[in-house]
């Protein structure tokens, strides 16, 4: 990691490095940061620290930043369908894009890719099609595994439950002798999980090719970061289990992009597991069945529209002269159609047979379920429901 941005918590422009992820109720206790490294590369202002630029092509970049305004898109079409209900309950990402998207620009097709359950971004990107995603939102079985020759792991609903079988598939890699890495994201909430403590002390002791990304937004569902944990600093974590961390903005996509390709790097050079903790904001609901004015002022959600990960990027973008006005129309209008092609496809598929509720659980079925399956499609002749 970039040593010479240790302990740095003021950019050139004066503002945090790292804002307070709920700045009304921050931790006052001192902590201790010199051993754990705070990175960021390009600020709200669409500053740039040249020194720690990641080496990215202009094609890559607009893909990059392409992916971003689709993951938006996506999240702004998925909230209109569930209000429409005609989609089911899932969990927004606005605002996080940076954070989800940054996690897999640097792994390649034989990496794997461990998503939580606000990662719809960076499984576009990996080549989960849209369609694809609306089918497991809306509850379909088949909408869970991951498409043919993408090596990821369906999310699970369990907070926190997917890092270990992470730290599983890293431990296998070893045992095969494969230079390769996985990356496996959680939230703030996930890493009080007992099950994330053991993952991050495996990884350790067996040095198993782990990237974790904690997306520290600020939230776990109606708690906040401080009513959590009485050191802020979640990165520490990493620390206390012998794994190298470090503390990232997480609006910040080039920091978020450098961070885990060091990490990546590492992992695959058989140096072992890193710990990224990614600062940043949960902007809209927890899920769709969450109210959080309930439980949060919303002049606390203000401060973050101004970090937005996509206007910093596009004021990087138009700096370079790779991005002008008419262009992010275009992408946009672009990420629209796309979305609502998906969309259309998602319509178009054939609706759940209830029929087949029984037939994934045994091989051989027992008499008792037998029989409860012989009840309940009695039930459904009474009602006139197809399920053959």
């Amino acid at each position: 990691m970039a040593s010479h941005h240790q302990d740095k918590t003021k950019s050139s422009a004066g503002d945090e490095v790292i804002p307070p992820s709920t700045p009304s109720e921050m931790n006052t206790s001192p902590i201790d940061l010199g051993h754990i490294e705070v990175m960021q590369i390009l600020n709200e202002h669409g500053e740039v620290d040249q020194g720690l630029e990641p080496s990215l092509s202009d094609e890559r970049l607009l893909e990059v930043y392409r992916a971003m305004i689709l993951a938006r898109t996506f999240d702004q079409r998925m909230l209109t369908m569930q209000r429409q209900g005609r989609m089911g309950t899932f969990a927004p990402n606005t605002g996080q894009e940076a954070c989800t998207v940054g996690q897999v620009v640097p792994l390649t097709k034989d990496d794997w890719y461990s998503p939580s359950y606000r990662s719809f971004g960076a499984q576009i990107m990996r080549g989960w099609p849209m369609e694809h995603l609306m089918r497991l939102w809306a509850g379909f079985h088949d909408g869970f595994p991951p498409p043919e020759n993408v090596n990821d792991l369906p999310f699970s609903i369990v907070i926190g439950s997917h890092v270990l079988p992470a730290v599983g598939l890293g431990m296998g890699m070893n045992y095969k002798k494969k230079n390769d890495c996985v990356v496996v994201n959680f939230g703030d909430g996930a890493s009080s999980q007992g099950a994330v403590s053991e993952a991050l002390n495996f990884a350790a002791v067996y040095k198993a090719p782990v990237v974790f990304v904690c997306e520290n937004n600020g939230w776990a569902i109606s708690t906040p970061t401080a009513k959590q944990t009485a050191n802020e600093v979640i990165a520490a974590r990493g620390v206390a289990y012998g794994i190298p961390s470090i503390r990232v903005d997480g609006n910040d996509i080039l920091a978020m992009v450098f961070a885990v390709d060091e990490a990546a790097k590492r992992a695959r050079n058989g140096d072992g597991p890193t710990f990224i903790e990614a600062i940043t904001y949960r902007m809209s609901l927890h899920t769709t069945a969450d109210d959080p004015t309930v439980y949060r002022d919303e002049q606390e959600v203000l401060p973050w529209g101004k970090r937005c990960p996509i206007t910093r990027f596009e004021i990087y973008l138009k700096n370079k002269n790779l991005l002008t006005n008419d262009s992010i129309q275009e992408i946009t209008e672009s990420c629209e159609q796309e979305v609502i092609a998906a969309r259309d496809k998602f319509y178009s598929m054939p609706s759940a047979n209830p029929g087949e509720i029984f037939d994934h659980l045994y091989e051989i079925m027992p008499e008792e379920l037998s029989r409860q399956r012989d009840e309940y499609r009695k039930r459904l002749d009474d009602k006139g429901v197809d399920y053959e």
